[in-house]
Order: structure tokens, then sequence, then C-alpha cells
């Protein structure tokens, strides 16, 4: 099982950019898949995730209203579309999958393979 995401660079603040995740190794429409975020000297946090069907969708509140979540199964693939973007969201951002279980979830613990990050800058 691999995850390779990419997408990532430097944008000013209210910009967008647009993340891209691409599972390889296994099907992956029956999993759950989730952006995690980790800012310089800070504990990596939970972003949004999305079921393996995408009927379900969490968001952190930092980001609701300005991020998108979403999946293309027949790609094996996962987006982040981050809209109206700040400083505060410099940060790595790592995809994950669930290959246990189609329930999106918050919590890092919960996924069980991480790709290996791409960096986002946002400059004021």
């Amino acid at each position: 099982v691999q995850l390779q995401a990419f997408g990532g660079g430097l944008v000013q603040a209210g910009g967008s950019l647009r993340l891209s995740c691409a599972a390889s190794g296994r099907t992956f429409n029956l999993y759950a898949m989730a952006w995690f975020r980790q800012a310089p000297g800070k504990e990596r946090e939970f972003a949004a995730a999305i079921s393996g069907s995408g009927g379900i969708i969490y968001y952190t509140d930092s980001v609701k209203g300005r991020f998108t979540i979403s999946r293309d199964n027949a790609k094996n693939t996962v987006y982040l579309q981050m809209n109206s973007l700040k400083p505060e969201d410099t940060a790595v951002y790592y995809c994950a999958v669930d290959t246990r279980s189609i329930a999106a979830k918050r919590q890092a613990f919960e996924y069980n393979y991480w790709g290996q990050g791409t960096q986002v800058t946002v400059s004021s």
C-alpha cells in the first residue's frame, strides 16, 4: 500500500491550492481516507476525513467553509481543495487511509497507512 501526496506549494493569503493523494496497491473505494497537517513545532492535527462511499465527511472547525475533501474511487484518489488560505494553514499536509474500515474518523491513530506529506506555505 502506497500513498503519494502532491499539489502543495507557496501561495499568498486568500489563494487556493488543490492537494491530491493517489493510492496504489489496493482498491480503496471501501476505505476511509483523511488529510492531516503538521505545522512547525506543533502536533499533527486532523484537517478533513471522508468515508469510503464519500457520504460522510468531517472537517476540523478551522477549515470549515474553506476546505473541501472529495474522492474519486475510480482513480483511487482523494483531494483536498483549499480556498481562502491563511498563513496559519501553513503546514506539511499528510494523507492517510484506514484499510480496516469505511467509516471516516478524526483520530490519527485510527489510520494505518500514510503518505509522505506535501508542504503548503501561505504567505501573508
